[in-house]
């Protein structure tokens, strides 16, 4: 496996794990462990392989112990359901060490890691299935970070995209997937993570036969809110798509961060921090499109105007603000509507302000202070998104002059 990683760092070929093991032989322990061609010269290899080369991990069955670090350290892991497993320590382990008892398939099966961890990216039926979504998924993607992703023969969309697909009202969920169904060429979005955060989208496509990723956020879900799981899943998307020179497409319906002691417990700052220094640090082509609301951080997050995307797009149902109408009338003249006692008064003052703040961030004003480039009728979007991506393809890619960043984690 070194020699592999190495031959692989040496031709900035793909590498592609196929991964079934119980960890290493305890009784040759001296051999495989602590020297400098041991397995954790497998480990060293496969950071120096980050975003150089695509790495896939297919796996079939256990990934025990040290091993389980082999599909971490990949770009994305297909996980086979029902018969793979990835943990630190046996249930066995797990018993005597801290008193747990439980289940292989609970502590380290497939479809925890896909639906809970976050480690492992999509579930498969069998072995040929796993090695099949290898395959699509590389189809996006070039050699190395060196070549450009292949271009393929444009396909229509498999539906158009229309006006009746976005609902007005910003309190009415929708499927983001069906905004997107109606932007790239048919059947060609690979989504990753579908079972993970599903808040957020992210996924591959191709828009005129080239490849795109996608991060858009999924109101059917949870409002579209972001979540520390959602951050996660969208910066490592995003610096993926960065690494191998795939052009980033943002879908904004977002209501912003979510707030509350529990996230404030689980490091919602960092987590949002880390996501908005990927979005920051992404020098591919980026365009912003807010498909409905994008609220507080929720803009910054989705690659909003402050971010360098070759374009922030509008369609006709697009708000942008710090936060909704009835929130921002509420944080600022709550003490105001309690004292009115009258009901009808209190309602009367209440649409009043409404309207004001409405007023305040009216598209056509952030269309003429710059805020945004464009409002674009939906059956215009794939058209107008193409034409962006190709006047972008040669765009400078400079962003600091660094070694390297010192992102939250």
């Amino acid at each position: 496996m070194v020699r592999a990683s190495e031959a692989a760092l040496s031709a900035q070929v793909p590498i592609v794990w196929l991964v079934d093991s119980a960890g290493g032989r305890l009784t040759d322990q001296v051999q495989f462990f602590p020297g400098r061609r041991g397995a954790g010269r497998i480990f060293y290899n496969q950071v120096r392989l980050s975003g150089q080369v695509p790495q896939v991990c297919c796996l079939f069955g256990p990934s025990a112990a040290g091993g389980a670090y082999i599909p971490s350290f990949c770009d994305v892991v297909f996980m086979v359901d029902g018969n793979a497993s990835m943990y630190l320590g046996s249930p066995r382990m797990a018993e005597m060490v801290v008193g747990e008892i439980t289940t292989l398939e609970e502590m380290g099966g497939a479809r925890m890691h896909v639906t809970q961890s976050g480690c492992a990216d999509n579930l498969a039926t069998d072995d040929t299935d796993a090695i099949d979504q290898a395959k699509a998924y590389l189809t996006y993607f070039p050699q190395s970070w060196k070549a450009q992703p292949p271009a393929y023969e444009p396909e229509p969309p498999a539906v158009p995209l229309t006006t009746g697909v976005v609902p007005d009202d910003e309190r009415v969920p929708f499927d983001m997937h069906d905004v997107i169904d109606g932007l790239v060429d048919a059947e060609s979005f690979f989504e990753v993570k579908p079972m993970f955060a599903r808040e957020l989208i992210v996924g591959l496509g191709r828009l005129d036969g080239r490849s795109v990723g996608i991060v858009a956020n999924n109101s059917a879900h949870l409002a579209g809110t972001l979540f520390v799981d959602s951050a996660d899943k969208a910066a490592r998307f995003i610096w993926c798509c960065d690494a191998f020179n795939i052009p980033l497409i943002f879908l904004a319906d977002v209501p912003g961060f979510m707030i509350g002691s529990a996230v404030e417990r689980q490091g919602i700052i960092r987590h949002g921090a880390k996501m908005v220094t990927a979005v920051s640090e992404a020098t591919v082509p980026k365009i912003s499109v807010i498909v409905r609301k994008a609220y507080g951080a929720g803009l910054y997050a989705m690659s909003g105007p402050a971010f360098a995307p070759e374009a922030t797009i509008a369609l006709p149902t697009a708000r942008i603000a710090v936060m909704g109408p009835e929130a921002a009338v509420n944080a600022v003249y709550a003490n105001k509507i309690a004292a009115i006692e009258d009901l009808e008064q209190r309602a009367e003052f209440v649409a009043e302000q409404r309207a004001i703040y409405e007023t305040d961030v009216d598209l056509l004003r952030l269309a003429s202070e710059l805020v945004i480039d464009a409002i674009v009728e939906p059956e215009q979007l794939r058209d107008d998104l193409i034409h962006r991506l190709v006047l972008a393809r040669d765009k400078d890619r400079h962003f600091a002059d660094r070694r390297h960043g010192v992102p939250p984690v």
